[in-house]
């Protein structure tokens, strides 16, 4: 079984700058809960509840809020607000928590690489909080569909969308085989293509299982552009030697890396979770 989730948390955020100088990216509130607290949930439902964050200079304050603040609870204790931080304690009492750090921002393979001592040997799933995803029509959370499907097929697993044409050089891109609908075995794998070079419309977003070997994949993978090593051109190997799903989720996702889609999220969850409470 997956126990374990990664999340690379280095960043600097620097769309969101001048919030950002001092403050995290994914400690930014979507109405009123921290956009990585939303990720650390999806993990949660999946039954991921050995946490790891990769994180870098500048974001003790992810590890804090993770953790019991005393003088904050013995103020609201015995009050209304105490209701407030129901989902939060749930977390700490429920989730194993761990911390290493990127020195250096060397691209998201190179993160995942930094989180090995805290996996091991074993497929683990990892969650970028850029990606805000919400369920939809009663579905599971898209790392519980994904965490399914790995019990079937015991395979690297990537989630995708379609988006604009337009809009391809913003994502890795990948090319598949149709294995039924909605799930693709992965021929090819493009790093931010022109539109022109794309092989299809199919993006990957912030949702990967991958199983062990990746690790070493990720070392024999030579840096590209700035230097970094990209984490699609390690699964493009996994792919040829072996066996890497595309799954088209269930539900809806928010790029929340961009001023758009912050805002766009904020606006949803406002309207269709926290006014419904």
């Amino acid at each position: 079984m997956i126990r374990k989730c990664l999340f690379p948390v280095a960043g600097y955020g620097t769309r969101f700058l001048p919030a950002t100088k001092s403050m995290p990216k994914e400690m930014l509130p979507i109405v009123n809960k921290p956009l990585v607290q939303y990720g650390v949930e999806e993990a949660v439902s999946a039954g991921l509840n050995n946490v790891t964050f990769v994180t870098g200079r500048g974001k003790r304050s992810i590890a804090d809020h993770f953790d019991i603040s005393y003088e904050l609870e013995h103020q609201i204790s015995g009050t209304g607000k105490e209701q407030y931080l129901e989902g939060i304690r749930y977390l700490i009492n429920n989730v194993n928590f761990s911390y290493t750090r990127q020195n250096n921002m060397l691209g998201l393979g190179h993160a995942i690489l930094t989180g090995e001592p805290l996996i091991g040997d074993e497929a683990f799933g990892v969650v970028l909080a850029d990606d805000l995803c919400v369920e939809e029509d009663g579905s599971d959370g898209v790392m519980a569909q994904m965490v399914k499907l790995y019990n079937q097929f015991r395979c690297s697993i990537v989630a995708i969308e379609e988006v604009p044409a337009d809009e391809v050089n913003k994502y890795g891109i990948i090319a598949g085989e149709s294995m039924v609908d909605g799930l693709y075995r992965v021929t090819d794998m493009v790093e931010k293509p022109n539109p022109e070079d794309a092989p299809s419309n199919l993006a990957i977003i912030g949702r990967y299982i991958l199983t062990p070997d990746i690790f070493q994949k990720i070392r024999d993978t030579p840096p590209g552009r700035n230097g970094e090593v990209q984490i699609t051109d390690a699964l493009l190997q996994q792919a040829k030697e072996g066996c890497v799903l595309a799954y088209k989720f269930k539900g809806r996702r928010f790029d929340c890396g961009s001023i758009d889609g912050f805002v766009e999220a904020t606006n949803y969850c406002y309207e269709n979770i926290y006014k419904k409470k």
